[in-house]
Order: C-alpha cells, then sequence, then structure tokens
C-alpha cells in the first residue's frame, strides 16, 4: 500500500463528475477502479489517500489521476468577477482530469448519449463482463474494458440485445473501424486539439459534443469544453448577456465560452467540469 497526501483531490467527487464509470464505491468505504486491465481499491481519509498497489504500479495511477497537476493553482487563476465559477471550484475542488483509456472513452461516450450516469456505468459493466478479458484480483473475478478485436466479436444483434439501443450499430462500426486500423488510435493520440476534433467526427455516431467529451477525457486535451445539456441551462443562466440577442444558436453557446472561459488557456475543460459537478450536484439536493 501506498499513501500520499495529496491536496485538491476527492475520490468521492471524481467518483459523481460524469468522467469515469469504473470507479466505484465500495462497502467498506474504500473505492475500486479498473483501468486498461489493472485493479485498484484506494481509501481516503481528509487529504490522505492509500493506493492498495505495489511501487512498480504506482506510476501509472499517479498518471491516471493527474497527480503531478497544480489543481490549487487552476483554481486561483479563477477571475475574482466570477463567483459563481468560483463557487463551482470551491465545491468541486477535489476534480480532476483523469488520463483514461481513449479506445474506451470513445465508447464510453457514445454509449452516453441521452443516457443517465447509472446507465452508462450499467452498460460499460455490460460490455466488459461479456467481451472483456478477465482479471483476477483481491480474490475475484473482474473484466478489463474489450478492446476493439475483443468487442468485435459482438454481432450488432448482440449490441442491441444489451439494451444499447440506436448506439449499438454506432458502437459496431467503430469497432470494425477501430479493428481494421481506419479508425487510428495511435495516431489520434498524437494530434492536438483542433486536429482530434477534426478527425473524430468524421466517425460514425461521433458528433462534436462526444467528440470533445473524448479529447477532455480520453485524450486529455484539457482546453476541451464539451457542452451538453447541462452546460447550456449553466450558460445561460449564469452568463447570458443581451448583447448575444440575435445570435443563431449555433454560435450562441460557442461564443459564450469563449467570452467567459476563453482566458483559462489549457485548462478551460477543469472549468467546465467544476460547473457540471456543481450544478448538478445542486439540482440533486446533495
Amino acid at each position: 500500500m501506498i499513501k500520499k497526501t495529496i491536496p485538491y483531490f476527492s475520490l468521492a467527487q471524481i467518483a459523481d463528475s460524469g468522467q469515469c464509470f469504473r470507479l466505484n464505491r465500495l462497502p467498506d468505504g474504500g473505492f475500486s477502479l479498473i483501468s486498461q486491465g489493472r485493479f485498484l481499491k484506494l481509501y481516503q481519509e481528509k487529504e490522505e489517500v492509500s493506493f492498495c498497489c505495489g511501487e512498480e504500479d504506482f506510476p501509472y495511477w499517479e498518471d491516471y489521476f493527474d497527480l503531478k497537476t497544480d489543481y490549487g493553482a487552476v483554481i486561483s487563476s479563477i477571475s475574482p468577477g466570477d463567483a459563481y465559477l468560483r463557487n463551482a471550484a470551491r465545491f468541486g475542488q477535489g476534480i480532476r482530469i483523469l488520463r483514461q483509456d481513449l479506445w474506451e472513452m470513445i465508447l464510453t461516450f457514445v454509449i452516453s448519449q441521452q443516457k443517465t450516469i447509472p446507465k452508462i456505468r450499467e452498460a460499460v459493466e455490460l460490455l466488459s463482463s461479456n467481451y472483456g478479458g478477465k482479471i483476477q484480483a483481491d480474490g475475484k473475478v473482474f473484466h478489463a474494458f474489450p478492446s476493439p478485436m475483443e468487442l468485435r466479436r459482438a454481432s450488432l444483434e448482440d449490441l442491441k440485445a444489451m439494451k444499447l439501443g440506436y448506439r449499438a450499430k454506432y458502437i459496431h462500426r467503430l469497432c470494425q473501424d477501430a479493428s481494421c486500423g481506419v479508425l487510428d488510435l495511435e495516431k489520434l493520440k498524437s494530434m492536438d486539439y483542433p486536429s482530434s476534433m477534426d478527425y473524430l467526427t468524421g466517425f460514425y455516431g461521433i458528433g462534436e459534443k462526444v467528440a470533445n467529451c473524448i479529447c477532455l477525457f480520453g485524450l486529455h486535451h484539457v482546453e476541451a469544453f464539451p457542452i451538453d445539456t447541462w452546460i447550456k441551462k449553466i450558460l445561460l443562466k449564469e452568463y447570458y448577456d443581451p448583447k448575444y440577442d440575435g445570435l443563431a444558436k449555433t454560435r450562441l453557446y460557442e461564443t459564450i465560452v469563449q467570452d467567459h472561459f476563453g482566458r483559462y488557456k489549457g485548462f478551460a475543460g477543469v472549468m467546465q467540469q467544476y460547473i457540471f459537478f456543481y450544478e448538478r450536484s445542486l439540482f440533486s439536493g446533495s
């Protein structure tokens, strides 16, 4: 076990932030996590975090949780005049942008369209248990998220039977594209943010919002700012100004984001997570 004191870090907030769907609460108050065929148990007491792994595995988790980034400095950079964002960051200061597996994020956020967080978790676990490789850990058997070649074994009918709805055809095509190299994951990893967006939106089932989520959570392009229903409500409620009257809907949200979040060069996506988490928490009464 490795213990680290980590400021601006909360397992509970990360688990509920809508970016990670395999970080699960345990009955004993800890968390379990599966990523790239690895299993980890974690415990947190205030700023002390216990990683139940060996020294040789810790660098992977250190990178995964983005522990080398100073999130205190990110929060300190928030404009004093933006009271809403300052409150949101204070509320969700334990959130970090994780460095997750690219392929898993591609399929996860394709699945996420019109689905609640519990339903996304359910779908990800079902794909993993049916097609992912086995992981022996903690006296149990877990499953990794399936690779393109593993998931290619699933027919379109198999995927539809897993309650994936219209997303099944997207996943089926993406598996074929990734298996034969049309969707080149290694090439994608080397691209900058604008190039990644252009590349991703060229594939069946990946629109701008999903591509932005993949860029932020799968490629760690922290300048990405996904705009979903929650974010649209926040932008209109907290940042709308009469000067935006007359703007077409296609340009409205983009313009508001540029005006109010464009100053946070390189980490606007962190701000997106703060306001997303804050608004969802207020709405749910948590």
